[in-house]
């Protein structure tokens, strides 16, 4: 009788099985991340509700301020009985004040089939749904996206324009509560807004920050505190290189949306002369390269002619012919705006950009922003 040969066991290429595991990982983070964050809807769909009974109850006639601490005082202390120190007096507070901010929003649920649904919350709701007056409309009804932490933290915001735009970007961008906080320290709102008309300031309220012309990526200034430089410190361009190097993660949130970083110190040569950019990125969103040449001194325009020339370099022997022209930023600790103006022309596609090492004054670009919307004619 012929022994039958049981098959070899296959070997799995260590890059094969590398790859395996990624996808598997992915899988169970995605998953994880998805039962938390329906974790956290839940839990801000119920706050909302609650402030939305708290002020109901107010309206009825008992909105005296003094009768109006009293509840909720009386209401906390049931509740924490019952569920926790969740539901403490400065907790309801929060789902009061969560509730009138936010009251234009309409819950939103899913349908099996994916199709998203409005919840209506009483019976005048119900007569809209059935009317075809309430419509679950993407431009009418904006769902909530965020943790309930971060809504508390929002509601410290006080600029609804303001608070719009950092709802906008922290679910667009997946921020944390940390990088939320670090954003708004530094005034991204009021930096971005300075670089633009008062058409693209509502739209930062409305949309967030919208990347189509290389207009949109500039802001002013860029802050570098993570870098971990000092102020009053020396340092050469080549320390302030090292330092973005090694803290690249972070410079790219500095950036703005779409940057991928490609090389340091990118080498090309003309005319037998070597040359070197000290940081090249690509920007997926604009198709094109982004060039950043560092100066620690007085910008001179000798050092616009050298991002010229680099940009010139890049648009005739490094980008395809699909790719849009090659963006030049000039990163410099003072810039010299006529100079510039006086340089380039119009239509260049080079702009220089001041960096600090510490986070501004939030009341300051507050102040400018102000200033520059009653010099605009804005109301």
């Amino acid at each position: 009788m012929k022994r039958k040969t049981l098959p070899k066991p296959q070997t799995i290429q260590p890059d094969k099985e590398a790859a395996l595991y990624e996808r598997i990982r992915e899988l169970i983070a995605n998953a994880r991340q998805t039962v938390a964050r329906g974790i956290d809807l839940v839990q801000v769909h119920t706050n909302f509700e609650i402030g939305r009974h708290i002020v109901a109850h107010e309206q009825q006639g008992e909105s005296r301020a003094e009768y109006g601490k009293e509840v909720l005082k009386r209401l906390a202390e049931k509740l924490k009985v019952e569920f926790g120190r969740g539901f403490s007096k400065s907790n309801l507070e929060y789902m009061r004040r969560f509730f009138l901010a936010y009251q234009d929003r309409l819950p939103i649920a899913q349908s099996e089939t994916g199709q998203s649904l409005i919840v209506p919350r009483d019976e005048a709701e119900i007569a809209q749904l059935e009317t075809g007056q309430l419509v679950a409309s993407t431009s009418k009804v904006r769902a909530f996206r965020l943790s309930w932490t971060h809504y508390v933290f929002l509601l410290g915001v006080k600029n609804p324009d303001e608070r719009s735009f950092y709802e906008i970007e922290s679910a667009d961008q997946n921020w944390n509560l940390r990088e939320l906080r670090r954003q708004f320290d530094s005034g991204l709102y009021e930096r971005l807004a300075l670089s633009r008309d008062k058409e693209g300031v509502r739209r930062l309220a409305r949309e967030g920050q919208i990347v189509s012309q290389p207009q949109d990526l500039l802001k002013e200034p860029l802050v570098l505190e993570f870098l971990g430089l000092s102020e009053q410190a020396r340092y050469s361009e080549s320390d302030l290189e090292a330092a973005i190097i090694d803290q690249i993660e972070r410079f790219l949130l500095e950036l703005g949306k779409g940057f991928l970083f490609e090389a340091r110190q990118k080498r090309f040569t003309f005319d037998g002369e070597h040359f070197f950019v000290d940081l090249v990125f690509y920007n997926r969103l604009l198709r094109c390269y982004v060039l950043i040449d560092l100066k620690l001194g007085k910008l001179t325009h000798e050092n616009l002619g050298q991002m010229q020339m680099y940009v010139n370099y890049f648009d005739r022997f490094v980008k395809t012919e699909d790719e849009n022209d090659t963006v030049g930023i000039i990163l410099c600790k003072k810039k010299n705006g006529a100079m510039v103006e006086i340089t380039l022309p119009k239509d260049a596609n080079i702009h220089a950009r001041q960096y600090q090492l510490y986070l501004p004054s939030k009341e300051e670009l507050q102040r400018k922003l102000l200033q520059w919307a009653q010099e605009a004619g804005g109301e």
